[in-house]
Formats: C-alpha cells, sequence, structure tokens
C-alpha cells in the first residue's frame, strides 16, 4: 500500500493537472486557509487586543486585507467593497505587467541559452560545423592568440549551445585571453551564418563533419559564405566575407553580396567605421575525398584554402614510414607551442643571396622566401638574389626572435664531411589494414619505391580489395604488391609474416566507410581506432618475443586513443583529426604557408628530411650548428635540426632538436641524422 506522503504527491499532481481555473481557486482557498487563522493569531497575540469580537473581527480584515495587499479599508461596507475591488483591480495589471516583463527576460535568455544572437566582434577567427577536431582547433588557436591582449573565436554549429560550452570547458582548462562563443543553427544557411559574423573576422575555419556527405556539406557551406542575404546595403543581416560593390549596386540591389577578393575604395569606406579589411578573410576548409577538393577550392572563391584529408594523410604517413621520426618533427613545426613557419622582412639582406640568408640568423632557420605576389619559393638555389619585397621564411620560435646576426664566424671548416652517394636498394614494405585512404597509401608508396620493391598488404578484403591496390600501385611506379586476406588482430597471421625482417610497417586505422567487400558491418567497431589498438599490441609482444625493433608508423583517427597505444616511446604516429586541425590553424593565422605544406607533402619538390648526420659533419666531433648549415649549403638543402639516437626514446621530444642556435655547440655520431629540406 502506498504510503501517506506519496498518496498527498498523487492527489497534488492531479490537482496541478487540470484546468487554470480549477487550479486558481484550489490557490485561493489555500491561501485564506493559511492566512486567516494566522491573522486571528496576530490579533489574539497583540499586546492590546481589541476589546469586543467586532473589533478582533476588523482587526482580523485589516490584517487579512494588508497581507493579501487588498488595503484592509475600514467602513461602510460600500467603501470597503470599493477599496477591495481597486485593490484587484490593481493587483490585476500589476501581475500582468511583471508577467510579460518575466516572459519577455525568460525569452530572451532562452534565446541566449540557445545561441541565437549575433556574435559583435571584429578581427575574430570563426569555426563552422562541430566534430572531434574542434577541440585542437579551439587549443590551437587559444595558443596562437596568447600574446595578444584579447581575442575571439565564434563557433556555429547545429549543435544545443550549453551543450557545446560544457563539452569545451570540458576538453579545454584554460582559454587565456581568448573569448569563447559559441552559437546554434544550420552553416549552409546564410541568414544563420550571421550570427557569428564572418565579413568582420580574419578567418573562418569550415570543419568537415564525420559523415558520408560531409564532403557535400562542406561545399555548401563555403556556397553559403558568399551568398547574399535579405536586407538592403545598409542592413545588418550581411553574411559574407568580403564585399564586391559596384557602381550604384550597393543602393539599387535586393541584398548586399560578400565575396572572397580583393575589395574595392568603396569597401574600405564601408568598412571605415570597423575598422575591418574585407579582403583580408581567409577561408579555410577541409575535405575527406581528394575528388571533391576542385568543387570545394572553386565554392571557396580566391582567397579560399581547401584542405584534402585523406591524401595529405596518406601523404605523410608514407613520408614518415620512409623516415622514422618525421612525424615529430611536423608535431613541432604544426603546433603553435613550439617553433614555426614565419615570414619576416629583412630589408638589410636586399641584394644578397639566400645563401647568405642561411647564416644570417642566429636563432632562426631559413628555408624559403616570400614574394610579393605571396608566391612560396622553398629552399631556393643558394645563388638567388633576395629583393626589397621579399620576405625571409624562417623556422623560429615567434615572429619576433628572428634577429639578424651573422653565424659564419662559427663555422668550422675542417669538420664539414663530404657525403659518399649510396646505391638506391629495394625495400620490403607491409601495411596492416585497410580504409579508404588505402588506395591512397599505396600509391604514394609506389611513386618513392625502387625498382625490386616490394609491399604486403594484410586486409580483411576480397578481389575488389586486390584490384583497388593493384591500380593504385600501377598507375605511379614499380611496385610488387601482396595481398593476404587475413585478420590484422590475429597474433597467429602477424606472427607468420615474420613482421621485424620489414623494412617499414604501416599500421592503419580501420573505417566505417571502407569499401565493400574490407569491412562488413558485423566486423566494423564503434571506434574506427579499436582494431588499430589490439594490431599494436601484438607488434609490441612480437618486438618482446624477438628483441628486434620494428620501424613502425601508425595511423590513428582520436588521438586521445595515441596515449593508450601500446608502442614504444617515440613511435611515430599520425593522428588524422588532430594533424588537419593544426594546419587549418597555421594556414588561418598565415595563409601562403597552405602553398609551403602542399609542396613538403608532395612526392615531387622539396621535402622533410632526415638524413645520416655523417654526410655533413665528422662524427664525434663538437660543431657549432653553423657548420652543419653551412655544410648542408653545400649540398642545396636547408638544415633546420637534428635528431639525437641516444635520445630517441626519451620524451618529450625523443631526440628532436628543432631550429638549435647555430653558436651552441653540438656532437653528432654517425647513428644521428640532421633534420633538412631538400629536393627529392
Amino acid at each position: 500500500m502506498a504510503s501517506l506522503w506519496r498518496r498527498m504527491q498523487y492527489r497534488f499532481d492531479n490537482l496541478v493537472s487540470r484546468s487554470t481555473s480549477a487550479l486558481i481557486g484550489w490557490l485561493t482557498l489555500t491561501c485564506l486557509g493559511a492566512v486567516i487563522p494566522m491573522s486571528v493569531l496576530l490579533v489574539r497575540t497583540d499586546r492590546r487586543p481589541p476589546a469586543t469580537f467586532t473589533g478582533q473581527l476588523v482587526a482580523v480584515w485589516v490584517s487579512v486585507g494588508q497581507t493579501l495587499k487588498l488595503g484592509g479599508a475600514v467602513g461602510s461596507p460600500m467603501y470597503v467593497l470599493t477599496s477591495v475591488l481597486l485593490a484587484l483591480v490593481a493587483l490585476l495589471f500589476v501581475s500582468t505587467l511583471v508577467s510579460l516583463i518575466t516572459t519577455g527576460l525568460n525569452q530572451r535568455i532562452l534565446e541566449l541559452r540557445l545561441g541565437h544572437s549575433t556574435v559583435l566582434e571584429v578581427r575574430h577567427t570563426v569555426v563552422l560545423g562541430w566534430s572531434d577536431q574542434i577541440f585542437p582547433v579551439i587549443a590551437e588557436l587559444v595558443s596562437a592568440n596568447s600574446n595578444q591582449p584579447r581575442a575571439a573565436v565564434a563557433i556555429l554549429a547545429p549543435k544545443d549551445k550549453v551543450e557545446m560550452e560544457g563539452e569545451i570547458s570540458a576538453r579545454i582548462t584554460t582559454t587565456g585571453t581568448t573569448t569563447i562563443v559559441c552559437r546554434n543553427g544550420c552553416t549552409t544557411d546564410p541568414a544563420v551564418l550571421a550570427r557569428v559574423s564572418p565579413q568582420t573576422a580574419k578567418a573562418v575555419l569550415v570543419l568537415p563533419p564525420g559523415t558520408d556527405d560531409g564532403d557535400a556539406h562542406v561545399v555548401k557551406t563555403l556556397l553559403a559564405l558568399n551568398a547574399p542575404t535579405p536586407g538592403g546595403a545598409g542592413s545588418d543581416a550581411r553574411t559574407g566575407i568580403s564585399t564586391r560593390v559596384g557602381t550604384g549596386s550597393s543602393s539599387t540591389g535586393t541584398g548586399r553580396k560578400w565575396r572572397l577578393g580583393a575589395g574595392t575604395s568603396s569597401d574600405s569606406e564601408a568598412n571605415s567605421n570597423t575598422g575591418v579589411d574585407p579582403a583580408g578573410v581567409v577561408v579555410v576548409a577541409a575535405v575527406r575525398d581528394t575528388r571533391n577538393r576542385l568543387t570545394a577550392t572553386l565554392a571557396a572563391g580566391p582567397r579560399g584554402r581547401v584542405l584534402a584529408v585523406d591524401d595529405i594523410v596518406a601523404r605523410l604517413l608514407v613520408q614518415t614510414a620512409r623516415q622514422p621520426g618525421l612525424s615529430l618533427v611536423y608535431q613541432e613545426l604544426l603546433d603553435f607551442a613550439g617553433d614555426e613557419f614565419y615570414a619576416v622582412p629583412a630589408p638589410a639582406l636586399s641584394g644578397r643571396t639566400f645563401g647568405d640568408a642561411l647564416l644570417a640568423f642566429t636563432t632562426s632557420s631559413a628555408v624559403g622566401l616570400l614574394r610579393a605576389d605571396d608566391t612560396v619559393v622553398l629552399n631556393p638555389d643558394a645563388e638567388t638574389t633576395i629583393t626589397v619585397d621579399d620576405r625571409i621564411i624562417v623556422i623560429s620560435r615567434d615572429d619576433d626572435t628572428a634577429e639578424l646576426e651573422d653565424a659564419t664566424s662559427f663555422i668550422d671548416q675542417d669538420a664539414i664531411a663530404t657525403a659518399t652517394a649510396r646505391a638506391t636498394t629495394p625495400e620490403r614494405l607491409l601495411l596492416l589494414g585497410w580504409n579508404r585512404r588505402a588506395p591512397l597509401i599505396v600509391g604514394e608508396i609506389a611513386s618513392y619505391a625502387s625498382t625490386g620493391t616490394t609491399l604486403d598488404i594484410v586486409a580483411p578484403g576480397d578481389d575488389a580489395t586486390m584490384r583497388s591496390a593493384y591500380d593504385s600501385a600501377a598507375e605511379q611506379g614499380p611496385l610488387e604488391v601482396t595481398l593476404h586476406c587475413a585478420d590484422t588482430t590475429n597474433p597467429s597471421v602477424l606472427g607468420a609474416l615474420d613482421v621485424p625482417s620489414f623494412d617499414s610497417v604501416i599500421v592503419i586505422a580501420d573505417s566505417g566507410d571502407a569499401p565493400v567487400g574490407v569491412l562488413n558491418s558485423a566486423q566494423a567497431s564503434p571506434d574506427v581506432d579499436d582494431r588499430a589498438l589490439v594490431t599494436l599490441l601484438h607488434l609490441r609482444a612480437i618486438e618482446e618475443a624477438t628483441g628486434r625493433e620494428i620501424s613502425l608508423t601508425t595511423e590513428m583517427s582520436d588521438d586521445r586513443n595515441r596515449l593508450l597505444a601500446p608502442a614504444r616511446e617515440g613511435a611515430d604516429f599520425i593522428v588524422s583529426g588532430r594533424l588537419i586541425s593544426l594546419l587549418m590553424c597555421q594556414i588561418s593565422e598565415s595563409p601562403y604557408l597552405a602553398a609551403l605544406f602542399e609542396e613538403l607533402f608532395t612526392a615531387d619538390g622539396n621535402e622533410l628530411y632526415l638524413r645520416p648526420a655523417t654526410d655533413y659533419v665528422r662524427p664525434g666531433e663538437e660543431v657549432a650548428f653553423a657548420t652543419v648549415v653551412a655544410s648542408a649549403r653545400r649540398r642545396q638543402e636547408c638544415a633546420v635540426g637534428y635528431r639525437l639516437r641516444a635520445q630517441s626514446a626519451q620524451g618529450p621530444a625523443y631526440g628532436v632538436r628543432l631550429n638549435p642556435d647555430k653558436r651552441k655547440p653540438v656532437r653528432l655520431t654517425a647513428e644521428d641524422w640532421v633534420i633538412v629540406i631538400a629536393a627529392a
């Protein structure tokens, strides 16, 4: 049997669920039932209570009237009745006014909580979309803005504003001087885009959603950024990011169109009150499928920068597999917390050669030139003349740390070594796993492969997988491909392969959108990194059992899983989501870096290499790093750092030293590497 308290709760719930009139009646009776007895008690306990019963009734009435704000007037019946009616009318109007004010405030608070108000910021960064990439993007933007007195990041996504703010505060512990503003809405609606004021932003980042139609959504968002919105030229409902105003167009059109591109004099006048340069807004977007990059680039406009996620990840995976430790170098270059690329003016070097610039900075490393037309020339010929309009592209701690100081006096000419030519040898490579990027990875391997190089692929697949692997290899170069249709998480499969005998092993994360025949729905994991983690666990056991180190490069989707990975200290990991996030942030701050990284990631042109230190200086001798730079200059290379084998398993740098002071001595052995930017 239900308790008395439960029965009372049940009766109260039934009462509240009734009509408004019934609820008002019950509340009135309840109020009178409490006020009248208490008023009688007050009158009876008064120091001088009325002597007569009539006097006591009048005193009770006065107390009830004052308590209920009915006045409690005393007089003739008509006078009392009129005063009560007047008090009820006043109470009705005051209550209505309070209700209207409360409703308006509640609606405004609800609107703010829904994230539908407009962001009134200038020179802020706009992030459109929501995925796991949002957290490294915010973290990097906060780091980039650390030297700014005030900065803002506005996020627009089809997600509850309070929920977004909660997730961000849980993952981003401190935001420094950067204010994070969240707004709810569809990123493909031009009117909704106006909520984050992209037209006054310095950069707009369009994140790819993790859905099958993610690339199409990115293209639609880019089109929405350039679409006209309702309202005249003076309307606040402007969406786009840079204006294009023709003669008389602002007064005759039904909407104002904002485009990426060079602004006119009218643009400057229209925005002189805000200090915003519309032509300076940069849009950075990412698409997964390389085939959609051209479409997205057309939608983004001339100042747009579009990254092809699958292509970049595949290139960097292969480059790192060929050069262990390269992922650590890129991590340092892409992270705002370390050394990164800057373009600095150096008028004092005008008329001199780029070879002179290599040794003109002691605490920065020159790697190229940024021409007046924003053309990037990476690792130019040492005899290239620097013009007055050129800026020097350097790797430096910050843009204000690139100070001219000649380092030629620290060169030890006697310690410079002459590199011996090495014959190209075939390699044995192993690819464990398969996803949508796998054909690109095979193609990249084939583009680097020398004659006789072999690639073994272990993946649960069928004939379609076999044909895809063969076609990708045949398009690029001489590569012999062997497919093993097996489960990479099966220890007996890995044991039969003799994994330590391979020159390089690549483990890639499975993907929910893998080709038909590669993974069926029963095999698919809720976390795409799960199978890679299990594979790494077995590879670690093989290393311990054989006592042989495996040259391993692993792709993962979630950076948090990297901390769980059972791999040795200093192993190479390419975390695709974090990698693209870092790239987008770097390009949003310096748009010319899009062309620079495009060249670094491509097989043709200049790349980052880790080459034996013995090619540059005599092993075991203590020399200033300026000597290494001078030796690399003779080889038409830019030396930017080194990696010490003895410290390769010691975090956090794992032996990598990027942009060392050219004046400080270093002792490089035959097992160490020099990090250079050089032609392929």
